[in-house]
């Protein structure tokens, strides 16, 4: 084992700290081409990627860039330049360390581009932008290293495909270059070491110690959860316990609406007056900035949260994780979990609050994963098409190039590895001309070629392009303001579809604070403080997560089973109630309940596919229906049930589930359906052929939007084998939709149906009644009307509403 230089050494023993066994295997690996660490939350995994960059760089280094380190998230950066600057002070290190994100001034990147720090910290999509400039090949020249934290939440997106790219670019621009990922949670390292990888070149894997075990558990309240909804309101009183027992807790929700919901409730309740505040991505930058100095100054003793403080950032004296909501993806509740304690040696602390009676099952099932250390995640496909059309707009931005040498280059990056010339030949001819249906436009011919080297066309597009990087596509928000004849503080956004329900005189959340829309001005909102306590319109709108697939088929071996010691007595009598009318779901069969109530014809199908999917099932068998003559009225989906409505009961429902039925209605279906269209927009937006950046203005999303759907008719119509057109089938199969979780739910019972006919609800499909109500409705008479009608269905399930 090497030893440390005198500097670092004298430093750690002056702190009575000792390397841990990983820290000293990655200074023994420093040489390595690639290597994953696997640590956990607190475990050093920061400083055991800097460590061998601080070794080799020295008291006195030589100038230049010698490490890049990535983050997913810009405050990650920032807090690891705080981190780790303090250190080299402390060593008296002449170290320039600083990081390059979108807040960055303009001044500060040229500058960077000029002068290079000796250790950058940024994002994929800086660096992209970097690799853009003709004078990338100077700023990299030198580069040794390269860290990628969290990859493992890069690793889930587009945005870790385009980073792959980007690393191939680099190792070209510097050959001796050394990759090293770092991540806590990774269920399946060996996909992700390949993913890491400069192929073929292979990528070891190396395992820290876990530390001790996590104390979780479900936090106990005096009242049982609800039979349905998802705000986990009812359990205030014990959070507020919790929070008062500790230095700082983060409640945890799956969606801002929750969150926004919750700590409004939260506020209320907040008798004490103790400290707590609200943060997720919607709120603005200087909203988040003022909650996330407060938590590092130990101001807070609360904060209701989103994903937004999922990641690797140290806040202060977090000593407690509340999750509010079943996790519905074991990977994220360890993520979660880990934000408490952030130290090597003490467990974090997490409680776990079911917003629903069936999230209780869903809740232990996740806790005896993370007990057994039973990570979920689905397998990683290929690299998309539409970020490769991007990167090769990129590298064009740069320099000439041959088309040769960059599929050689592309084929190093690990999503890439298997990418076939044909399909690499179709992106550079798309980038080139637009393809078959749009050559004839002159907007769209962007690369030419000259001798063996493709150029620009016209030299001064790279500046769009540069606009235009990135794979994140945003939702069409609009910004929200209080009124100012001067322009109020801005307190977020909003989701423009929301925003269009809006009229003057309603009321909403945000921020933790209920407003009053007045009106609109230069697209902006501008709202009015409110004192009411209750908002007329609850929430904007907040993406869904879905159940994953590992965490639905060990709630299904649960209910199998039959041993519900884990669970408490309210859930347990209602599934042994469930097993004494009717049946419980298996895991290599399908349930599917039908049963008249209230002069209606009802079909509950337990599929356990996840949200997405069972709204699509939904979709689908109610086409079924249609075409069987059966009148199908409507339905509503859960993570684990379709309940159908209509006027007639299907004497045969596994009839209606064929996969060559279901594949041929689910295209018909998607072709004319809007899913098709908004997929494709978030592909030709970042494939480039629609540009949401334009020098002096920002395409509005309704713009985007006009502008994707014309062309998507023209392609349609036109060239329905245009690559864009492919890749949207080949995307929209996954994402909203989640088709691939239908076939795996068809091809795991392989037609094992189990038809229970009853004469009334049962008690797994009496709260998807509830669910109903989650409908928007216009009048007080007609919710009251629904309110009573979900309270007949549970009295006719043997349910106390």
């Amino acid at each position: 084992m090497p030893a440390l230089p005198p500097y670092i050494q004298d430093w750690f023993d002056a702190r009575n700290w000792d390397l841990h066994p990983h820290q000293h295997a990655m200074l023994d690996r420093a040489d390595a081409p690639a290597t994953l660490l696997v640590a956990p939350t607190g475990g050093g995994k920061t400083l055991a990627g800097f460590l061998p960059t601080l070794v080799e760089l020295g008291a006195e280094p030589d100038a230049g860039l010698h490490t890049l380190y990535i983050s997913p998230l810009k405050a990650l950066a920032n807090d690891i330049r705080r981190n780790l600057t303090t250190p080299i002070t402390e060593m008296g290190l002449n170290i320039r360390v600083e990081d390059r994100t979108g807040d960055t001034s303009q001044t500060t990147r040229k500058r960077q581009r000029a002068d290079p720090p000796h250790i950058l910290l940024t994002t994929p999509e800086s660096l992209a932008l970097l690799l853009s400039y003709p004078d990338a090949p100077k700023i990299f020249a030198g580069l040794q290293r390269v860290v990628v934290d969290e990859i493992h939440a890069l690793a889930e997106s587009k945005r870790g495909d385009q980073l792959m790219l980007c690393l191939s670019r680099l190792s070209t621009l510097a050959p001796d270059l050394r990759r090293v990922g770092l991540s806590a949670t990774v269920e399946d390292p060996a996909a992700l070491a390949t993913f890491l990888a400069r192929h073929p070149d292979p990528c070891a894997v190396l395992h820290a110690d876990p530390g001790p075990a996590p104390d979780i558990d479900m936090l106990r309240t005096d009242a049982p959860p609800p039979w349905s909804g998802g705000g986990g309101t009812y359990a205030i009183p014990a959070i507020l316990e919790q929070v008062k027992a500790h230095q700082t807790t983060l409640i945890f929700h799956n969606t801002r609406a929750q969150a926004e919901i919750f700590f409004h409730a939260l506020w209320l309740a907040n008798e004490d007056a103790l400290p707590i505040a609200i943060h997720h991505g919607s709120l603005s930058r200087e909203q988040r900035d003022r909650v996330e100095a407060a938590m590092v100054a130990g101001q807070l003793r609360a904060v209701v949260c989103t994903g937004s403080l999922d990641l690797g950032i140290d806040w202060g004296n977090v000593d407690l994780v509340v999750q509010v909501g079943a996790p519905k993806n074991v990977k994220r509740l360890v993520q979660r979990i880990g934000r408490a304690n952030h130290r090597y040696n003490a467990p974090s602390k997490a409680r776990l609050v079911p917003a629903n009676r069936f999230e209780v099952v869903e809740c232990v099932a996740a806790l005896q994963a993370v007990r057994d250390g039973d990570l979920d995640g689905d397998p990683r496909g290929d690299g998309p098409l539409d970020v490769l059309c991007q990167h090769i707009m990129i590298m064009a931005a740069s320099a000439p190039f041959s088309a040769d040498d960059l599929f050689d280059e592309v084929r190093r990056a690990g999503p890439y590895h298997r990418l076939s010339r044909a399909d690499f030949d179709d992106c550079l001819t798309f980038v080139a001309t637009g393809g078959y249906a749009l050559r004839a436009y002159d907007k769209y011919q962007r690369l030419q070629i000259r001798g063996d080297l493709w150029h620009l066309r016209d030299p001064r597009t790279a500046s769009q392009i540069r606009m235009n990087i990135g794979t994140i596509v945003d939702s069409e928000m609009m910004k929200v303001r209080l009124k100012h004849r001067r322009g109020g503080a801005p307190l977020g956004e909003v989701e423009e579809a929301f925003a269009a329900t809006l009229t003057t005189g309603d009321t909403f959340l945000i921020g933790g604070q209920i407003v009053r829309y007045e009106g609109l001005r230069e697209m902006t909102l501008e709202v009015t403080p409110n004192h009411s306590k209750t908002p007329k319109i609850a929430v904007f709108s907040g993406t869904k997560f879905a159940t994953s697939t590992q965490l639905s088929d060990r709630v299904m071996g649960m209910l199998h089973r039959g041993d519900w010691s884990a669970l408490p007595s309210h859930t347990a009598d209602w599934l042994d109630l469930q097993k004494q009318v009717s049946r419980l779901p298996a895991p290599d069969r399908l349930l599917i309940e039908t049963f008249p109530h209230d002069g209606r014809a009802h079909t509950c199908v337990y599929g356990f596919a996840g949200r997405n999917a069972q709204q699509t099932l939904g979709l689908l068998l109610t086409q079924q229906m249609e075409l069987a003559g059966l009148n199908p009225l409507g339905f509503v989906s859960t993570d684990y049930a379709t309940l159908i409505w209509g006027l007639d009961l299907p004497p045969d429902p596994g009839a209606l589930l064929s996969m060559d039925q279901m594949r041929d209605g689910f295209q018909d279906w998607l072709n004319g359906n809007a899913v098709m269209k908004r997929t494709f927009r978030g592909c030709a937006v970042i494939a480039g052929l629609i540009e949401r950046n334009t020098p002096g203005r920002r395409k509005s999303g309704r713009q985007a939007t006009f502008s994707s759907d014309i062309l998507y008719d023209t392609l349609h119509k036109y060239d329905p084998g245009h690559l864009l057109m492919r890749i949207t089938r080949d995307q929209a199969h996954e994402g909203l939709v989640d088709f691939g979780r239908i076939e795996h739910m068809l091809t795991r019972v392989a037609g094992r149906i189990d038809h229970v006919a009853l004469t009334r609800v049962s008690p797994l499909a009496a709260p998807l009644f509830l669910e109903a109500g989650k409908i928007p409705i216009k009048g007080a008479a007609q919710e009251t009307m629904l309110a009573r009608a979900a309270e007949q269905a549970m009295a006719a399930a043997g349910l106390a509403p």
